[in-house]
């Protein structure tokens, strides 16, 4: 895969020239690694977005539309750079040291930093233990301290386009964070048990293509959708396994995706559909919202979508207010006959005065 093209450097992003200088960041083994891969592992969504497959079908005016693309080749990258890894993490001392940074002419450092903590970030979550800031201030370099933020940032939004999995603070006393999926996958994400990376992505980018293509997409068309992502049926893929069984099996079993034969076809075909839980964790407009981050846009920049979107959620709005129990109190009045039996008339008591007395 060709290289993302670099920006230019601005002056304040410079990094510090570390001349023969290395730092310490004991249980981190895979960021040297990182420091390796990281420049052909950074994800410029803009230069790796391609366009759904047949999506143009879906729209029904006669004006162009702007259809909603995926980071496919963003989702390749980082299998080459998790490949990068698995080969060389595993001749490593599990305590070493992060080798000196050297800028390179025309590189944005901040990006390099971001692309750092991608690679750092992910392994963690692959080996199912806790990022930890101590660990990440070290790997940014003490200069870029003040920038932390901004640089864990841009690292966290960009696994986020591709994983479809959120950066969250877990504990702010020993700082420390942990990636959630946004779907409530099994294993947080990975949907097997043990070890790996999150399958949320290809489920929200599936629920795109659905989406887009009219609330069901052929078989066929996932497939060729999911080749821009260099994800093949039958070839075993480093993130998502076996792709076939994923997704026709362990997805439809979870009642994510329905997958279904498709009625009076002549020779077998099938298409996929939306699943019962797919409608009852996410929405139309959450997996627009995901598609425009991936596009640098806002959902209300795809019209016809969006539109849809809308419609769905007062959908929703209007069954959830219906399914709603009444909760008014309602207070009856019992008969008068049933009063009496159950609080007895007051009886009037009259005091009888001597005649000369006078009330």
């Amino acid at each position: 895969m060709p290289r993302s093209k670099k920006s230019k450097a601005r002056g304040g992003d410079k990094c510090p020239q570390a001349q023969g200088q290395t730092q310490s960041c004991g249980g981190a083994q895979a960021i040297a690694a990182a420091e390796e891969e990281s420049t052909t592992s950074s994800l410029q969504c803009e230069d790796t977005t391609q366009s759904l497959p047949g999506a143009e079908s879906c729209s029904t005016s006669q004006e162009p539309q702007r259809i909603p693309t995926i980071a496919a080749a963003a989702v390749f990258s980082y299998t080459r750079s998790s490949e990068a890894f698995d080969g060389q993490y595993k001749h490593r001392a599990l305590a070493y040291e992060v080798p000196p940074f050297t800028e390179t002419p025309g590189t944005d450092c901040l990006t390099r930093k971001a692309s750092l903590l991608e690679q750092y970030l992910l392994y963690k979550y692959k080996m199912k233990q806790l990022m930890m800031k101590e660990d990440m201030l070290k790997i940014i370099h003490q200069s870029h301290h003040d920038r932390f933020a901004e640089i864990l940032k841009r690292a966290s939004e960009r696994i986020e386009l591709v994983f479809a999995v959120e950066l969250k603070e877990v504990d702010s006393v020993v700082p420390c964070y942990n990636l959630v999926s946004k779907l409530k996958l099994p294993n947080n994400g990975r949907v097997r048990g043990g070890r790996g990376l999150p399958k949320t992505g290809l489920l929200m980018n599936l629920l795109g293509m659905i989406f887009l293509k009219g609330n069901c997409a052929a078989e066929e068309d996932i497939w060729k959708y999911l080749g821009t992502m260099r994800v093949y049926a039958g070839r075993k893929h480093l993130i998502y396994g076996e792709p076939r069984k994923l997704i026709t099996k362990d997805l439809v079993r979870l009642k994510y995706l329905e997958y279904r034969q498709v009625a009076n076809s002549d020779s077998p075909r099938y298409e996929f559909l939306w699943g019962p839980k797919a409608h009852l964790e996410t929405s139309k407009m959450k997996v627009l919202e995901f598609l425009a981050k991936v596009n640098d846009a806002v959902p209300s920049d795809f019209p016809t979508y969006y539109e849809e979107a809308l419609r769905d959620e007062e959908e929703k709005a209007q069954g959830m207010h219906a399914a709603r129990p009444d909760t008014t109190v309602k207070v009856s009045t019992p008969p008068r006959d049933m009063l009496n039996i159950i609080i007895p008339p007051v009886r009037k008591y009259v005091k009888f005065l001597p005649p000369d007395r006078k009330i």
